[in-house]
């Protein structure tokens, strides 16, 4: 399925007070968790409970500008892959969107910064990599099981090392 705007569900949409709230919170934590990551060479925000997380810059494809943030990341091979989740949201992130506009990010796992590829997961390896889900990221199939959009997974295919 593809997004649109008016396949959104807004059932439960937050007063425009509170959302600006509550999403200054979330940038100023998510703020938080990039500079300690960053500064810590992931040694602080690489575990986020059970959950591997990365850094995952993308550029924005209206401004140009670059978005980092961080994400729970698992691994297949070489590469490693992200959900495009939101958290069980009826529209993708906006992070999702930007990659579909330019593949080019880049991620940081641990001290490793690393130039990457983005692609969405193939019916195939979609199913492959959902099944790995079950038990490593049951939350996931919650999300899908409360979603008509068909969540995608994003292979990154680490490209170059940033030195």
């Amino acid at each position: 399925m593809t997004y649109t705007p008016s396949s959104a569900s807004s059932q439960h949409t937050p007063s425009s007070r509170q959302s600006r709230h509550v999403s200054a919170r979330v940038r100023w934590l998510l703020g938080l968790h990039i500079r300690l990551y960053r500064l810590t060479g992931g040694f602080i925000g690489h575990w986020l409970g059970p959950a591997r997380i990365l850094l995952l810059t993308t550029t924005g494809r209206k401004s140009g500008i670059a978005h980092t943030i961080p994400i729970t990341y698992f691994k297949d091979g070489d590469d490693f892959f992200v959900v495009g989740s939101n958290y069980g949201k009826e529209y993708p992130p906006a992070w999702y969107l930007n990659l579909i506009a330019n593949p080019r990010v880049e991620i940081q796992v641990k001290q490793r910064r690393l130039h990457a590829t983005a692609t969405t997961a193939s019916p195939e390896v979609r199913a492959r990599l959902w099944q790995r889900l079950e038990t490593e990221g049951p939350q996931f199939h919650r999300y899908q099981a409360g979603v008509s959009r068909e969540i995608p997974l994003v292979l990154l295919h680490p490209v170059a090392e940033i030195h």
